[in-house]
């Protein structure tokens, strides 16, 4: 389990998903170190993707009809300035252009507070594509990580994560909820085939990115809020070297939770408030995205 640096659809999950940054890195990055990588092809070297949490996200050999054509996504105003049709940049060479539409659309400075643009498309994918697996690793992030550091509170029955940290996540949630949708999603559809080609290079050549992020944001959704205090327990690796992060050595005490998928666990840690307020932006999304319109959420 880990603490990563988290984070518009692609660009929407990163950004909802960056309010968990630097929670807990996996234990088995503590004991073998972070992972190589390959500057002239930035994933992770020597690492095919892992298998799913869940079986409805499992790659499958033969091509799969595609659910959620991009093509299908008719919006329902007119074009945004940074969506309008004008031929796209090679993958290797879509950084300025990445940076100049996401200035336009969400405001430079607000880029350049949250994102990281270097490889943003490689990074944006790896990252949906990773929510749906054990860990994620941080070193592909497109985002910056949150201010401060994650803090628990020692009770009888075990430590518990600080119910303020989700004040750490506050201006990036507010954040996500001034960005407009329909722009996000204009501006994700414009620039489709290089998230596409990005996926492929992945390890999916029979995958459809759009469909692996509807099947990405239907498991986030399916993360239960949980009200009462998360217990955790620091994770004791042994070694010749102690760990001058340790807080990157927490998981959750309650083993069913543990076994969620990386995107799930990290909801989870923002808080039942953040919680919500970003399940929300989820199903506008994915309303938005699919055409298809979801009912509200149980209360719980």
């Amino acid at each position: 389990m880990k603490i990563s640096r988290f984070g518009a659809v692609s660009l929407v999950v990163v950004a909802i998903v960056a309010a968990a940054a630097w929670y807990f890195r996996p234990r088995s990055e503590e004991a073998s170190g972070t992972p190589t990588l390959d500057a002239s092809n930035p994933t992770f070297v020597g690492s095919a993707p892992q298998a799913p949490k869940n079986p409805a996200l499992t790659p499958v050999e033969s091509a799969p009809p595609i659910r959620h054509p991009v093509q299908a996504i008719q919006p329902n105003e007119p074009e945004s300035t940074v969506a309008k049709v004008r031929s796209l940049p090679g993958l290797e060479d879509s950084d300025p252009r990445l940076k100049e539409d996401l200035g336009t659309l969400l405001g430079r400075k607000k880029v350049e507070q949250f994102f990281l643009l270097d490889n943003f498309v490689r990074r944006v994918v790896t990252t949906v594509d990773n929510l749906g697996h054990d860990h994620a690793p941080p070193m592909m992030w497109p985002v910056h990580p949150s201010p401060g550091r994650f803090s628990t509170l020692p009770r009888s029955d075990g430590e518990i994560i600080n119910p303020d940290n989700g004040q750490r996540y506050s201006a990036l949630v507010q954040f996500v909820e001034t960005v407009n949708p329909r722009q996000v999603v204009q501006l994700y559809v414009s620039l489709y085939p290089l998230f596409q080609q990005a996926y492929v290079e992945l390890g999916y050549p029979k995958g459809y990115f759009n469909d692996r992020l509807i099947a990405v944001i239907d498991l986030l959704l399916a993360t239960p809020i949980v009200e009462e205090p998360l217990h955790v327990a620091l994770v004791n690796v042994k070694g010749p070297y102690q760990s001058e992060r340790p807080w990157t050595r927490y998981e959750f005490a309650d083993e069913k939770l543990e076994s969620l998928a990386a995107g799930q666990k990290i909801l989870l840690r923002t808080g039942p408030t953040n919680h919500r307020r970003l399940r929300a932006k989820l199903i506008e999304y994915r309303g938005l995205l699919t055409k298809a319109a979801m009912s509200a959420p149980a209360k719980r």
